[in-house]
């Protein structure tokens, strides 16, 4: 480091300082923007630590390597880059990683998905229990409808249809909602079978479990 100690007729005498050298000092974190960060955005991590020399900076995301360099860019952020990041500064008196962030990203929810429990076949007077599941950040919010129906069947993730009958066969599908935006699942075709019974007259006495007999 290089001082002015005095100035004199015009000329200034310098004084070198010692040169101090140290390993890098507990890197900091941080993001741009520092609002919400929202799917499909640019994003800029930027790590920075006291070092002298100066430091190498190295990237790491739930504890795999991502990059090198000071900043580390994301021209259009995905869902996927959401975790946990940290950053390693390094010179050739030590190495030092910085505390973990939380990189969250917000984006829509996914196509959700409809399973149905029984998944066998489905008979009168059974219960049948309909779930919607979709990836979003925020977590959703759904909605059930049946088709050609204008009113909502249900809301909430599970479904529960009670006593099962012909009249509740159709076509279901959920919407999956958060502040980001909705999205639709396919049709998913439920309906009611019907099991043909055939009565043995003879013994009789044998077959009493047999409807009609």
């Amino acid at each position: 480091r290089v001082q002015v100690s005095e100035r004199e007729r015009g000329r200034s005498t310098l004084r070198i300082s010692d040169l101090r050298e140290n390993a890098p000092k507990l890197p900091s974190v941080s993001v741009s923007p520092s609002a919400e960060i929202v799917e499909g955005s640019s994003v800029t991590l930027t790590c920075s630590s006291d070092a002298n020399p100066a430091a190498k900076y190295t990237w790491f995301k739930d504890n795999l390597l991502k990059g090198q360099g000071q900043s580390y860019y994301f021209p259009s952020i995905r869902s996927e880059d959401r975790g946990i990041y940290y950053c390693q500064a390094e010179n050739k008196h030590g190495q030092i990683t910085s505390l973990q962030h939380l990189l969250d990203v917000q984006y829509a929810p996914k196509l959700p998905s409809v399973s149905v429990s029984p998944s066998a076949e489905i008979v009168e007077g059974s219960s049948v229990t309909l779930t919607c599941s979709s990836d979003a950040n925020p977590a959703a919010n759904y909605t059930w409808f049946k088709e050609d129906e204008d009113s909502p069947t249900a809301s909430g993730q599970i479904f529960t249809i009670s006593n099962f009958s012909a009249d509740h066969s159709g076509r279901y599908y959920c919407e999956a909602q958060n502040t980001r935006g909705r999205h639709n699942s396919t049709l998913h075709l439920i309906t009611l079978s019907f099991f043909p019974f055939e009565c043995v007259h003879f013994p009789c006495l044998h077959y009493r479990h047999i409807k009609g007999c």
